[in-house]
C-alpha cells in the first residue's frame, strides 16, 4: 500500500458523515454495528501502514544523522591530516607531507559525499514528515469517529429499548381499554338490579295474593252477616 493510498483512505474514513449513513440505513443499529466493525478493522490496518511509514521515516532520519556525523568526522580527519602534512613539510619531510595531504584530500572527498547524501535526503525527509503528521491526525480523527459511533450506537440502543417499553405499555393500555373491567361491573350491576327487581315483583305478587285472600275472607264475613240478618227477619225477631 503506497503512502498516498494510505493518506487518502485515512482522510476519507475520517471525514465520513455518520449521521448521513444512519439516515440512509433501514436498520440504524445494525448499520452502526457494521460501521463500528469496519472502522475498527480499518483503524487497525491504517495503524499498521502508518507505523510502517513512520518506521521508514525514522530510518531516513537515522541515515541522515549518520551522513551528517560522517561529514563532520571526515572533515575533522581532513583537518588533522592537513595539519600533519604542514608539520612534516615544515620539518623538511616533503614526501611524508604529500602523503598526509593526499589523506586529507580523501577525507575531504568522503566529507563531500556524506554532505551530498545528507542534502539529498533532506527534502524527502521533510515531505515524509508532513505525510506522517497528516496520517497521525487522520488516525486521531478516525479514533474520534469510532468513539462517536460507539456513543451513537449506545444512545440508539437505549432509545430503542425505551421506545419498545413505551409501545408495550401503550399496547397494554389499549388492551385494558378494549377489555374495560368497569364494563364487566356494569353488566354485573345490571344483573343484580334485575334480580332485585324480580324479588320486588315477587314481593308485590305475594302481597297482592294475600290481599285478595283477605278480601275474600271479608266477603265471606259479609255474606254470613247478610244470611244471619235474613234469618232473623224471617223469624220475626
Amino acid at each position: 500500500m503506497t503512502k498516498q493510498t494510505i493518506l487518502g483512505r485515512v482522510t476519507q474514513l475520517a471525514r465520513a458523515n455518520i449521521n448521513a449513513l444512519i439516515d440512509q440505513a433501514e436498520d440504524p443499529q445494525k448499520m452502526l454495528d457494521q460501521l463500528i466493525r469496519e472502522y475498527t478493522g480499518n483503524i487497525s490496518e491504517a495503524e499498521q501502514a502508518v507505523a510502517a511509514t513512520i518506521g521508514n521515516l525514522r530510518l531516513m532520519e537515522q541515515d541522515h544523522r549518520e551522513d551528517v556525523d560522517a561529514a563532520r568526522e571526515w572533515g575533522q580527519k581532513a583537518l588533522a591530516a592537513s595539519k600533519k602534512a604542514d608539520e612534516l613539510r615544515a620539518a623538511g619531510s616533503a614526501a611524508d607531507a604529500d602523503k598526509f595531504d593526499n589523506l586529507a584530500k580523501v577525507a575531504l572527498g568522503r566529507q563531500l559525499q556524506a554532505e551530498q547524501e545528507a542534502r539529498t535526503a533532506e527534502p524527502t525527509i521533510a515531505s515524509q514528515t508532513v505525510v506522517v503528521d497528516k496520517l497521525k491526525a487522520g488516525l486521531d480523527q478516525m479514533k474520534t469517529k469510532l468513539t462517536q459511533l460507539k456513543s451513537k450506537r449506545d444512545e440508539l440502543v437505549a432509545r430503542s429499548k425505551s421506545a419498545q417499553a413505551q409501545n408495550q405499555m401503550m399496547d397494554a393500555v389499549k388492551s385494558i381499554d378494549v377489555m374495560d373491567p368497569t364494563s364487566e361491573l356494569s353488566r354485573f350491576e345490571d344483573k343484580v338490579r334485575r334480580e332485585e327487581a324480580k324479588a320486588v315483583g315477587k314481593q308485590e305478587l305475594a302481597a297482592s295474593s294475600l290481599d285478595a285472600q283477605f278480601e275474600q275472607l271479608d266477603s265471606l264475613g259479609e255474606s254470613a252477616e247478610v244470611e244471619a240478618r235474613l234469618a232473623a227477619l224471617k223469624s220475626g225477631s
